[in-house]
């Protein structure tokens, strides 16, 4: 599940952060406040075709992670009559790719033999594991748009068995105007069926009217609110469109109010008690287990086959232990 990550157009592998060949560390940056705070986190955009780009919220600089979710991108919108999306078969290890598409249709293939259409409304998490292969390809002839997320693996899981679920029933709740489709985790007194292995939660809130609530908070997770089109008005202070705040730990509520037509994504968790490493598309512990990871997959060892997809995969771009992290 990696529109983002890993974009091959035509051919081109584009690496997984905006500065290619940097590692990202989950202890270079700020630690997780456990205390609210209101943290403007500023975007980075990408063009990676014309008339494709993406807005990278994680990971950053100032704030590597929320929770377990360790990387999150919002891509499009973009016109699949000006461009196609074709993402040939690229490996993964230690982390779950999460996948909410807003507009348009994906195809998922994979090393386990799944093929799987994603829509609107439905979701696509892949646990890679100890390692796993999967291609993508834009079907829908029109729009697409929707966010692409990672869930670090703790280290008591990382190292299982590759897994693919699909799932299009999701808790839904209407209150105060707003549509709430809980993607991950509990809230409502009602659970997500995706299986993720740390204490998280993922939310959808789209406005139907003038909406205004209050949203019930676990004290011990660390929040981030991405606002995907609109205006969402966060404890009285605006939050403008493709824009992402980091809250911190320590809310029991979060006044939050918008116009009709708003859509956010707010994403939480328990502090992620691990440091990471995020290179291309691995989620691992050390230089040397993404060292192995790219030798593996460059050598056509480990990784399986994604043996439906009709084009060729793509190839790791070169990783170099001594380079600096990402900044």
């Amino acid at each position: 599940m990696l529109l983002s990550r890993v974009l091959g157009l035509g051919g081109k592998e584009v690496s997984d952060l905006i500065k290619d060949g940097k590692l990202s560390d989950s202890n270079d940056c700020p630690n997780s406040s456990l205390k609210p705070v209101r943290q403007q986190i500023p975007m980075r955009r990408a063009t990676l075709s014309e008339g494709l780009t993406i807005s990278r919220i994680l990971p950053h600089p100032e704030r590597r992670m929320v929770g377990a979710w360790c990387f999150f991108d919002h891509f499009g919108p973009v016109d699949l009559q000006k461009i196609g999306l074709n993402i040939g078969p690229h490996p993964h290890i230690g982390l779950q790719t999460f996948t909410w598409p807003l507009e348009g249709e994906i195809l998922h293939r994979d090393s386990l033999g799944y093929e799987q259409v994603i829509r609107p409304g439905e979701i696509n998490l892949m646990t890679a594991g100890k390692g796993i292969t999967h291609s993508e390809e834009s079907i829908s002839k029109n729009r697409l748009e929707g966010v692409q997320l990672w869930i670090a693996l703790p280290d008591s899981v990382r190292f299982m068995n590759p897994e693919f679920a699909h799932y299009t029933d999701l808790p839904v709740e209407e209150q105060g105007g707003f549509r709430l489709t809980l993607l991950a985790g509990d809230l409502f007194n009602q659970s997500a069926p995706a299986k993720v292995y740390s204490p998280l939660i993922g939310l959808d809130l789209n406005a139907l009217s003038e909406a205004k609530m209050q949203l019930p908070m676990n004290p011990k997770f660390e929040y981030g609110v991405l606002v995907l089109s609109g205006q969402l008005f966060i404890e009285n202070e605006a939050q403008g469109s493709d824009s992402f705040v980091y809250l911190g730990c320590g809310r029991t509520t979060l006044s939050i109010s918008a116009s009709k037509g708003t859509r956010a994504i707010l994403i939480g968790g328990e502090p992620f008690a691990e440091e990471i490493l995020i290179w291309w598309n691995f989620v691992a512990r050390s230089p040397e287990e993404i060292s192995k990871a790219t030798d593996d997959w460059q050598n056509h060892r480990h990784f399986g086959e994604v043996k439906s997809y009709p084009g060729p995969r793509l190839n790791a771009p070169t990783f170099l232990k001594d380079k600096t992290k990402s900044k």
